[in-house]
């Protein structure tokens, strides 16, 4: 985990004073996050904020060929996106789709460098409504279409039974408990981040909290072979390895494409694919999906 810098490195950083770091916040996007009352600012996300907002930027030379039939995908990983994933390399054997597993952040990164055309991504925005914008007008040069993938249900894997009668995220504090975590980047790192911050749980107190898994899979895997009590996760995995599993919110997952990309070959064949009844069929057999809002683009503040 990076260092978080204080209000007063940050002003430092950039040259000005610490009433004028409250400004940006609020009028220019400075990236920050608010933890017991103190604001706190991730290094990388203040560099890159710099870099956005630096006139005369040279333009990256680094960026995707004409469409030829690979399809890159990069972000957060989703037990549903690796069924669409392989349908569409079943298809047709002239196109094929790879996947970076990279963290929601790590996928919008990915998008800015062109070395995807669709980045994945479920990073909840401060007023705790919308999805995705905010980090998207902050990291890219110009706002992407946002398509969405999903809906799926975010909360607490918790091993078969419940033994440790976990209630809520306040009993994670607990004694003789251990948990698992997802990367810092990830979007489900970030809606845990906050509920522990509501609880009124320090996290780094929490066994378990600084180990990271980087799927949501293994750290299903880990709540079931018994490794961890509980940790962040989506109600499909703890449907398909069947864990107990405490609700925090339904959440958006996003497609997010450059526009001058938005009509390649690739990237609408698998667009089309989110409307075809094969799609929602294949989350017949998985609760926390809901599939209604899959394929239509999404605006901020459409409430989707």
């Amino acid at each position: 985990m990076n260092r978080l810098m204080g209000t007063r490195e940050v002003a430092k950083l950039l040259g000005v004073n610490e009433k004028m770091v409250y400004t940006l916040i609020s009028e220019k996007g400075l990236p920050a996050t608010k933890i017991t009352g103190k604001w706190l600012f991730p290094p990388q996300l203040v560099e890159r904020w710099v870099e956005n907002h630096t006139v005369n930027l040279p333009e990256s030379a680094t960026r995707l060929p004409p469409y030829h039939g690979l399809l890159i995908l990069a972000g957060s990983n989703d037990l549903l996106l690796d069924r669409t994933i392989a349908d569409f390399n079943g298809t047709d054997e002239e196109h094929m789709a790879v996947f970076g597993n990279l963290g929601s952040m790590g996928g919008i990164r990915a998008l800015r460098q062109h070395f995807c055309h669709i980045a994945t991504s479920h990073l909840l925005q401060e007023n705790e409504e919308e999805y995705n914008f905010d980090f998207a007008s902050t990291e890219l040069e110009e706002m992407p279409a946002v398509v969405n993938f999903c809906r799926r249900q975010q909360g607490i894997f918790l091993r078969p039974g419940n033994p440790k009668q976990i209630a809520s995220v306040a009993d994670l504090a607990g004694p003789d408990l251990c948990i698992v975590n997802r990367p810092l980047g990830t979007g489900t790192r970030l809606l845990f981040d906050r509920a522990l911050e509501k609880a009124g749980v320090k996290g780094a107190s929490i066994p378990g909290y600084e180990r990271e898994l980087h799927r949501h899979m293994d750290v299903g895997l880990e709540v079931l072979g018994g490794r961890a009590d509980a940790a962040p996760g989506i109600r499909p995995v703890a449907s398909l390895l069947g864990l107990d599993f405490l609700p925090l919110r339904w959440e958006r997952f996003d497609l997010l494409i450059a526009k001058e990309r938005f009509f390649d070959q690739g990237v609408q064949r698998f667009l089309g694919l989110l409307h075809e009844r094969r799609f929602s069929r294949q989350v017949e057999d998985l609760e926390g999906y809901d599939t209604s809002l899959s394929g239509k683009v999404v605006f901020p503040g459409s409430g989707a």
